[in-house]
Parts: structure tokens; sequence; C-alpha cells
């Protein structure tokens, strides 16, 4: 009965990934271009049998809906941050990069991109007010509940999307190249916001390609963890440089639990490639137009505030001197990740030239 577990798992994170995938609509993203991702990542998590598949992940999708302005700046950021990760990957500059930052460090980061996702949330109610505050207050009702994020994001984008559906006479007018089945090149472009955006991106996903993927790995329960990383990271950078020129959706590393299950590589290729049908297929649009965009805010106030800053801080603040961590984490939250990253360093590497080590 193992096949039966593998595919429940793997139905698990594609639910868990569907709202996600509604996200990148609303930011314009073609959902027909990224089945390229799923279907490139699932050969190479089947070739090299890596248990650590990508999805779409909303962390990512709100850092690029809120640096980018419009959809041919947010793909730029994609292709800009794919090139950067990319490099980082085939050199295996991964974990030398973490070792010089210092794990505090990167974990002020990732405390900062709670919070900047927590904010995200609440601006989304300005927008859309009611949707909003009831995707906010069933998120928390069912996470308090539950204490699983599936759950959460599940009843809140459905519970919210329903009020305004039928309440509110929701529908969504989603642009033809979000719903088109075919390619549409874009062509990159290049500005201050692209390059501070992709640098962001990169930072974001460093934080992320260690911490979800090791935390994958660790839930296969084998050891040493099975994740390797410097395939990871470049697989997941191949695979957005690919859609991102086409105008779809990045996807990156994710906390999966198909991990868990009894042949997690398998479960794993399984969720990519019934996320790949559902794309190509068309589905996806046909049920965003009756989602708002501000239905996932609950699961991402859930996610920055409750999930990713409070473990994050309590990692970074818990060393003998707070200073550069408690500096990465607020200029982090108040700008963005690159920013923070780049404060962080130069302040771990200036402070001991002029006498205040720590």
């Amino acid at each position: 009965m193992h096949w039966l577990a593998d595919l429940l798992a793997a139905i698990g994170v594609v639910l868990n990934g569907i709202p996600q995938g509604i996200m990148a609509m609303s930011l314009g993203f073609a959902v027909f271009p990224t089945t390229f991702s799923f279907v490139f990542a699932s050969g190479v998590n089947g070739l090299f049998g890596s248990v650590a598949p990508i999805s779409f992940q909303a962390e990512s999708l709100a850092l690029t809906g809120n640096l980018g302005k419009n959809i041919r700046e947010r793909t730029s950021i994609i292709f800009g941050g794919s090139l950067i990760m990319i490099v980082i990957g085939v050199t295996g500059s991964l974990t030398r990069i973490v070792s010089f930052l210092g794990n505090h460090i990167m974990a002020a980061m990732m405390a900062g991109v709670g919070i900047m996702l927590a904010k995200i949330a609440i601006q989304m109610t300005k927008t859309e007010k009611r949707t909003g505050w009831i995707s906010i207050a069933v998120a928390t009702l069912i996470y308090l509940i539950t204490k699983d994020l599936v759950w959460t994001i599940v009843l809140s984008v459905i519970l919210s999307s329903c009020y305004a559906t039928l309440v509110e006479h929701y529908r969504a007018a989603l642009p033809d190249y979000v719903t088109a089945r075919k390619f549409h090149f874009l062509k990159p472009t290049f500005s201050w916001r692209v390059l501070r955006g992709a640098l962001s991106l990169a930072c974001l996903n460093i934080g992320a390609n260690i911490s979800y993927g090791l935390i994958t790995g660790q839930m296969t329960g084998l050891k040493p963890n099975p994740v390797n990383l410097n395939l990871l990271t470049s697989t997941q950078a191949l695979a957005d440089m690919g859609t991102s020129l086409l105008g779809g959706a990045p996807v990156e590393t994710i906390i999966s639990a198909t991990a868990s299950a009894p042949e997690p590589v398998i479960a794993g290729v399984l969720m990519m490639l019934i996320m790949a049908v559902i794309l190509f297929a068309g589905w996806l649009p046909k049920i965003g137009k009756y989602v708002p965009s501000a239905s996932i805010a609950g699961f991402l106030f859930i996610l920055g505030a409750v999930i990713t800053f409070p473990e994050n801080a309590t990692s970074a603040l818990s060393g003998t001197n707070n200073l550069i961590p408690a500096v990465t984490l607020v200029v982090t939250a108040v700008f963005d990740p690159f920013a923070g990253l780049l404060t962080g360093g130069v302040l771990k590497f200036v402070l001991p030239l002029i006498g205040l080590g720590v």
C-alpha cells in the first residue's frame, strides 16, 4: 500500500500549492509556461533521487510582487535571481556564503521576511477589505485548532472566496496572457528596481533552500540528511530561468510532506507531475476566476507572523551579542532581504576592524 501513501502525500502538497498558484495568477504570471518548471524538476529529482521537490512558494511570490511593479519587471527579477542562484549552485557556494555570514544573520534575514509577509497580508485587506479580514480570521482560527498549514491555507482560501463569490459576486477578469495555453516570450528588462529585486530574491532563496531543503530532508528520517543543496539550488534556478522568459511564475524550495511518505522521491515526483497536469490542462485559471487575491492573506499572515518570524527570530537573537542579527532583521523587514544580508555582512566585517568586534 506504499503507492497509496505516496499518492496521498502528493495530493496534500498539491492542495497546498493550488492557492499559491492562484496567487501567482493574481500577480500576472502565466500558468501554462510554469508547466515546464514542474516537468523539468520532476525529471531531475527522479534521475538523481532527490527528495526535495519545488512548487509555488508564497514568500517568493509575495516578494516578487511587492518589488516588481508590472509583469515584465517581475519576470525580470525572477530571471536575474535565477542567474545568481545558478552560479551559486554550480560552484557549490551556498554553504560557503552561509558559513561566512553565520547562522544568526541568516536566521535574522528569514525573521525579517516573516514580518514582510505579515505586512503584505495586512496590505491586501486594504483593496479587498472584507475578504482579506475573513481570510485572516479563518486562517488564525484554523491554525490555532489544527496547527496544520495545509488545512489553514485550504479552508481560509475556500471560505473567504465563497464569501467574495456568493456575497460580493466576485469574478476576476484574468488577462489573456495569464490564461493562454501558449508560450509568449518576455524580454527581460534592467533597472535598479529589477536589480534590487533579483538580489533580494536570491537572498531569500539562499535562506529558503537551506532551511526548507534541510527540513524536508529531515522528514525522511534518513541520516545523514539526503538533500543535496547544490543540486536543489541548480534545479530551482534552471526551472525559474526557463519559465521566467515565457512569463511564468517562480517555483522554489518548499517544506514538502512528500518527504515523509514511504517512497519520498516517488511521492515528490508524483506531486510535481500532478501540478504540471493541472497547469497544462488549464484547470487553475478556471478556479482562479472565483478566488480573489486577498483570499491568500490569512495564509501569508500565519506563515509570516506565526511560522517564519518566531522560530527564526529566536534563533537569530539567541547569541551573546544581538546587535548584528537585530539590525539585519529590522533592515530586512523595512527594505528587503538583500539589504538585510548586505547590512549584516558589512557590520560583521567592519566592526572588528574598528575595534568593535562582536
